[in-house]
């Protein structure tokens, strides 16, 4: 019976980390409270689901089509007496702050775990900047899964004590 309980979270994991209206902490506490299924496996699954889906759009950032290419190049200047003008400055200096960090061996990894533990910032927008940054890719699942593991089982225990 465990088996297909952690396949159905496993496949609600990989949805909810590609699109974001998918609660998987909804789908956790759920599980818990209707009694039907195992949160503890439920947690599990979804945290390598969700894993496996961060992957998947970090990869799809790091091997786009015409990426090597655009590296190089230097971005639109922005005019900036505008308001858009300092929006998209202001918006590429942060990118480019998170991208610094998780392509340093010192912030990649806390920033990561940090993202998928507690949800600061989003982990959405961290697996997207990480495939263009230099972090290793084993490293990003890695870090990743034990965030995830750590946020759902605790979610998953919390639940079961009621």
């Amino acid at each position: 019976m465990w088996v297909w309980q952690l396949a159905l979270a496993v496949g609600f994991g990989i949805g909810s980390a590609v699109i974001p209206v998918m609660n998987a902490e909804a789908y956790v506490l759920g599980v818990g409270v209707s009694g039907a299924l195992d949160p503890v496996v439920a947690a599990v699954g979804v945290s390598v689901g969700q894993t496996l889906g961060k992957v998947a759009m970090f990869l799809a950032v790091r091997y786009r089509p015409g990426y090597a290419a655009k590296k190089g190049k230097e971005s639109k200047p922005v005019h900036l007496n505008t308001r858009r003008g300092r929006f998209i400055q202001w918006n590429r200096d942060i990118s480019k702050r998170l991208l610094d960090a998780l392509s340093d061996r010192r912030w990649g990894v806390p920033v990561t775990l940090l993202s998928s533990s507690v949800g600061i910032p989003p982990l959405y927008g961290v697996a997207l900047i990480a495939g263009a940054s230099r972090m290793g890719v084993v490293t990003f699942t890695l870090s990743v899964l034990t965030g995830r593991l750590a946020r759902f089982i605790t979610l998953a225990l919390g639940v079961g004590l009621f």
